[in-house]
């Protein structure tokens, strides 16, 4: 038997296992790393988050990978040369990591790679008959296995395709397994590039659960940042707090197709972007408007579909708390939006439930890997959430 294999045999009867999680969103800001201790599977899991850190990228690699991300037309050579050295470079931040804690290669029972995203296209976006939902995610998984010498689990999202899912949220998965209250029906809310959310019901009963993404929330305020301020986002929220709500151009941008979609759905950059905002600004006569007004005016946007998705679903029964993570969550303007908008919600923060915000995107990856490896059965199966196990191995050798 090929010793990876066998290795592989052994982790899933250890008591615990040691799982690196890895997240590249599409902020390009940096790679979320994660250093887990699980054990069991299902909703017998029990993690402890034992270090998380934010690996910046150079602006050099960040330049390099923002000309194959979400662009309708590629250079097809950068694309493939950035599949491999997305996966070495992410593999040496995982190695330097491993040593300023002081935590050895061969210590780490799995990592868990998200990749990095450059198009995602659900039949939504892409209206082609004939074909389905699709995604892409490049660093190539045997990159890490080989360069860290660690057994490694990717491209997460493509079975959950091919189950017939959109490849999006993955979030669902350990939101249910880690998050799940009797208490209360919890909405688990990710302010991202993009909003999402998953509501738990506090029955517990996963076919009442909903995943879905919303629409915008950062993603076109970081791009107003860059394009009218020269920075890369809005900073503590400072800059939208700043500007004055303008109704003409959030009509216009309310006024997309893509918010009449029913829910669940999914989306992506690759419609909520520079030409989606001048087009509407166009549709407004606001091509003049300050840029503080055009940030607060996104700020807006990301806080009322959000909420106005989150009533639509709201359970008849029991209370509801939203908790946030994300960039998103570190926004006092948004979050205070989000507040106002949902009313009667309570708003917090997921750090409440023990879990830094920050992490959690990185933490779920850990948690795909180990239910991959461990769980006799695969996950619950409801609606457009698919009973199956996600990620493709890559073994070092």
């Amino acid at each position: 038997m090929n010793r990876y294999i066998e290795k592989l045999a052994e982790l899933a009867r250890k008591d615990s296992r040691l799982i690196l999680g890895l997240m590249s969103g599409t902020s390009l800001d940096g790679l979320d790393i994660a250093l887990c201790r699980i054990s069991g599977s299902g909703r017998g899991t029990s993690l402890q988050l034992e270090n998380f850190v934010t690996v910046p990228y150079p602006q050099s690699f960040r330049t390099e990978i923002s000309k194959v991300f979400s662009q309708p037309q590629v250079d097809f050579q950068l694309l493939c040369v950035l599949n491999a050295q997305i996966g070495r470079v992410h593999a040496q931040m995982v190695l330097e990591t491993l040593k300023e804690w002081n935590v050895a290669p061969h210590e780490i029972d799995l990592l868990a790679s998200h990749g990095q995203t450059v198009f995602h296209a659900p039949q939504s976006f892409h209206q082609l008959q004939g074909y389905p939902h699709a995604t892409l995610q490049i660093g190539d998984g045997d990159h890490l296995a080989v360069q860290t010498g660690i057994i490694t689990l990717s491209d997460f999202r493509q079975k959950h395709i091919a189950a017939g899912g959109e490849g999006a949220p993955l979030a669902v998965y350990g939101d249910y397994l880690l998050f799940s209250s009797s208490l209360e029906n919890r909405f688990l809310l990710n302010l991202g590039g993009i909003a999402n959310f998953t509501l738990l019901p506090a029955d517990g009963n996963p076919d009442k659960m909903i995943t879905t993404d919303v629409g915008p929330a950062n993603t076109l305020i970081d791009a107003g940042c860059r394009k009218y301020l020269g920075c890369l986002f809005d900073e503590d929220g400072k800059i939208g707090a700043g500007g004055r709500l303008n109704e003409p151009l959030l009509k216009a941008l309310l006024a997309h197709d893509f918010f009449k979609i029913p829910l669940p759905k999914s989306t992506g950059p690759e419609l909520f972007n520079l030409t989606l905002l001048a087009e509407a600004q166009s549709a407004s006569g606001t091509e003049n408007l300050p840029a503080e007004d055009v940030i607060a005016t996104l700020s807006h946007l990301t806080a009322r579909t959000v909420a106005e998705a989150i009533l639509s679903v709201e359970p008849a029964d029991g209370p509801s708390v939203v908790y946030c993570s994300g960039g998103g969550a570190n926004n006092p303007f948004i979050v205070s939006l989000l507040q106002h908008y949902l009313g009667k919600f309570p708003v917090k923060h997921l750090e409440e439930l023990g879990v830094a915000g920050d992490a959690k995107e990185a933490v779920l990856f850990a948690l795909l890997a180990n239910e991959s490896v461990t769980a006799k059965q695969p996950f619950f199966s409801s609606g457009i959430v698919p009973g199956i196990s996600l990620g493709k191995i890559s073994l070092p050798g």
